[in-house]
Formats: structure tokens, sequence, C-alpha cells
């Protein structure tokens, strides 16, 4: 039988009245009565040229012939259902998933959502954050790729700070990576001297240890030596695990942070944070969006405004 003449509506009061053994209990699901019940099930039966139930006294009993289709027809409206949930997912509207690394969220994603929403006000997003743990624990590339795919199947658009992921899914580079030497302007207008790199070393240091656990050189060590300043180990100073906490000291006067400044925008642009030298490293690492190949439209769309959003 061609697929064109499937009575899907006597099928369906016939998995309904098999399920229940009952065609008032069926009909009470389809809110029909039982009388258009057993009418569809007669008609079910005439087309197939099979008897589908016996009826006896106060019930119904399944002939041989309806427990031997019972399992795949019920398999195949469970999969018709999962065919229409998956095309309603592709309404306009609906739930976005983010998961990002905690200052990633704060500092670039939250201030910048509300633009995002105003372009699209049928998506709800929902964010959570989490943190990609580096890849020096002993893992190999396989595992690291298989814990970025779980990530990746539980949420709709997944950032990460590190080396490009291998991964079989959409991966953009959004923000490419840089560390400088960064510190409230108040800093500077203490009676100690800030007017070449070597004078850093008479300040208190700020931590930003991302450098530390993704890379295994710490992001003091790496300004320095490219500014060309040789001194004490830089382990000195207060250490942050989150670079939004090193930030938020650095903005209160309490040291110097070498950090990344695509964190800092706006206290750069406003003059809350300044960048007394022009010594810049380039990071191997950066943060990268992933997505499932052939995500939905508002999966797209989100990563599309979020890559051009940060890169203006």
């Amino acid at each position: 039988m061609h697929i064109s003449q499937l009575p899907l509506t006597a099928l369906r009061a016939f998995e309904l009245a098999a399920r229940h053994l009952s065609f008032k209990l069926a009909a009470a699901e389809l809110h029909v009565t039982p009388t258009a019940v057993s009418h569809q099930i007669q008609q079910l039966e005439r087309v197939l040229g099979v008897q589908l139930f016996q009826r006896v006294h106060r019930g119904l009993v399944l002939t041989p012939a309806a427990k031997s289709c019972l399992l795949p027809l019920r398999e195949g409206f469970d999969g018709l259902a999962r065919a229409m949930n998956t095309l309603s997912a592709f309404k306009e509207g609906g739930v976005l998933t983010v998961s990002a690394p905690p200052s990633f969220t704060m500092r670039l994603l939250m201030p910048r959502t509300h633009q995002f929403l105003a372009l699209h006000p049928e998506v709800d997003l929902n964010i959570t954050t989490r943190m990609r743990d580096p890849a020096l624990a002993g893992r190999t590339p396989a595992e690291e790729a298989a814990i970025l795919r779980d990530w990746v199947d539980a949420s709709d658009v997944v950032v990460v700070y590190g080396s490009r992921p291998q991964l079989d899914a959409e991966v953009r580079e959004i923000v490419p990576l840089s560390i400088t030497l960064l510190c409230s302007p108040a800093l500077l207008t203490g009676a100690q001297p800030l007017k070449e790199p070597a004078d850093a070393l008479d300040f208190p240091w700020l931590h930003d240890d991302r450098g530390l656990t993704y890379g295994g050189t710490p992001y003091w060590t790496s300004w320095l030596h490219a500014a060309g300043v040789s001194g004490p180990a830089a382990h000195r100073g207060h250490r942050f695990t989150h670079a939004a906490l090193a930030i938020e000291a650095a903005l209160r006067g309490e040291g110097l942070l070498v950090t990344t400044p695509e964190l800092c925008r706006s206290e750069l642009a406003s003059g809350l944070l300044v960048a007394p030298f022009q010594t810049s490293v380039r990071l191997d690492a950066s943060y990268f969006l992933l997505a499932r190949r052939g995500a939905l439209p508002r999966v797209n769309a989100f990563a599309d405004w979020l890559e051009a959003t940060l890169s203006s």
C-alpha cells in the first residue's frame, strides 16, 4: 500500500483501541464517540482484509494479525511525532541555549545581548556558563573532541577559549586574542613612575591565570619577555582564575594586569583602563564559536550576529 493510501485516522484509532483494549477509552482520547471509533476500526478491517479485534463480553481481544503489526505501528507514530517536533523547531521563535566561559559571558556577551533581542524579539535566550578544561590534563585530542561534542549536543551555541577545536561541527574564530599590560590611570598619578616596561617590576601585580591554566606560560612571563624585561619569577601578586575578576581588581587600582584587552573594550574606550605600553603579544588561543552543522535558523542568526558585533 502506497503511503498516500494509508488511512491514518483509522490507524490511530486502532492503535489507541489496542492500547486500552477499549473503544470507549480510545474515543475519549480522540475526543470522538465510541461509535466513531468502532466505524474506523471496521473500515480499517475492510481495507486490510483482516480482523483486528475479537469482541468479547465487556472488552476486546487482539487477534494475531493485530499483535503482529502493533509494535511497528507505534514506532511509526513515534517517528511522525519526532518529525513534527523537528519541523516545529524551525519556527522563527523558540529558546536559544548559549554556553560560554564566565569571563566571556560577563565582559562581552551580556552587555550586548539586548542588541540581539531587539533584532529577534521572538527568541528567548538561555545563557549558561562553562569553562573548557585544559587539554593538558592528560586528555588525548579525541577525548577533548568528545567532551566538546557533548557540549555542542547539549547547547545550540557553545563558546570556548583555547586552541581551535578539531571537531565535526561549525567552528568560527570570533575573537582572536592578544595580551598587553593594563592598569587604572590612578596608578600613573602616584609617586612611583611607570615610564618604561622595567618599571612594572616595582608595582603590585594582578594575574589573569588563563595563560598558566591553558598554555602553561603565565601572561606576565610572556609579556615581560616580549618587552625585553628580565626580573623575578612571574608568580608574585594576586591570582584570579576568571579574567573578569582580575579586570575588576585592575579597575579598583589594585595593581598592574597583563590580560586580553579584547575583554576590556568599553573600559579602554572610556579611559577607566589604560595600556601604558605598546608591547602586545598575540596568543595562540582565541574564543571560538561552536554549533551543530545544519543548525536552526535562530542559531545561525545568533552566530552571525555575535561574530559581526564582536568584530566591529
